[in-house]
């Protein structure tokens, strides 16, 4: 599994095998960011899908505001719907009525969400499909962690996971919807190869949407990595940390995407189908760097 090579950054030439593969890219957004983007027309290419981050304590009519405003402009919202912070099911119906109605919604990521403690009776993402609101969506995502979640595993292993998964394998294979597992992000692509292939081997055929934290600074992609639980892959950013010739040097994923994206050159079959950016530098900086390893 070779770290990436951050002293290969700026050098990383940009070629046709990235540039397919970040083909199809979706990025995501919380109202609260999304207030300071004049407007997203000059930043994304049209069509791009935008997941609408929902943080507990944001007021769904902000939300639903957010995702009405991305129609608008020409892109298609897919809001959050964390379970945890989910009253119960007769609020999920508002919340989803609202979205299909105002928004023009039609695609949702379900998810637990990191509450630790549900608001009400709702807790994990197959009682959100359980309750059958979403039915007639054309798209439904589930969330998926490449390094493990203790706040599902506490013991460090995977087998809960693993097994909600199966679950969801299980309603993708029944459903008309377009299914997907879209990932935490990681730091390192040995990890993420060998959790995609697993995949594969027990039966989850799901495809991938790869999480990937977009340019930022070191110190802020370390904060959010530690606190959104990020697995062994963080060594990847403390080791960075500790030539202090880097420490005002911005990461960029570049070495990550190409190592991902010549495995997926090599192997058609291989489980990503896309890439997600979590734009923790901001979502200019982010958009400008996609359209820079991607032009012609």
């Amino acid at each position: 599994m070779a770290l990436l090579n951050f002293r290969r950054e700026a050098e990383t030439p940009t070629n046709g095998t990235l540039t397919a593969f970040l083909d199809g890219f979706s990025i995501e957004v919380m109202p609260r960011t999304a207030e300071k983007i004049e407007d997203f027309r000059a930043l994304l290419p049209a069509g791009t899908r935008v997941y609408v981050a929902h943080i507990e304590g944001t007021p769904i009519e902000e939300m639903v505001a957010t995702a009405k405003r991305l129609r608008d402009e020409g892109f298609e919202p897919m809001p959050h719907f964390p379970a945890r912070i989910i009253r119960d099911a007769l609020q999920l119906r508002d919340w989803v009525a609202r979205y299909k109605g105002e928004a023009g919604v039609k695609q949702a990521l379900l998810l637990g969400g990191g509450v630790k403690t549900p608001v009400g009776s709702l807790d994990n993402a197959m009682q959100l499909v359980e309750t059958g609101a979403f039915a007639g969506f054309e798209r439904l995502h589930f969330a998926g962690h490449p390094e493990g979640n203790r706040d599902i595993d506490a013991d460090g292993t995977d087998e809960i996971v693993m097994q909600a998964l199966a679950l969801k394998q299980k309603f993708a294979d029944t459903t008309d919807a377009d299914t997907a597992i879209v990932t935490q992000f990681a730091f390192e692509a040995g990890p993420i190869i060998q959790w995609v292939d697993r995949l594969a081997a027990e039966g989850i055929r799901m495809p991938v949407h790869i999480g990937i934290a977009g340019p930022a600074k070191l110190q802020t992609l370390l904060k959010f990595a530690i606190s959104c639980g990020v697995g062994p892959s963080l060594k990847v950013l403390q080791k960075r940390a500790k030539d202090v010739t880097k420490l005002l040097t911005p990461f960029e994923p570049t070495d990550l995407l190409m190592d991902l994206a010549r495995h997926k050159a090599k192997h058609p079959d291989f489980g990503i189908e896309a890439v997600h950016f979590f734009p923790l530098g901001g979502i200019k900086t982010n958009a400008t760097w996609i359209a820079d390893k991607t032009k012609g």
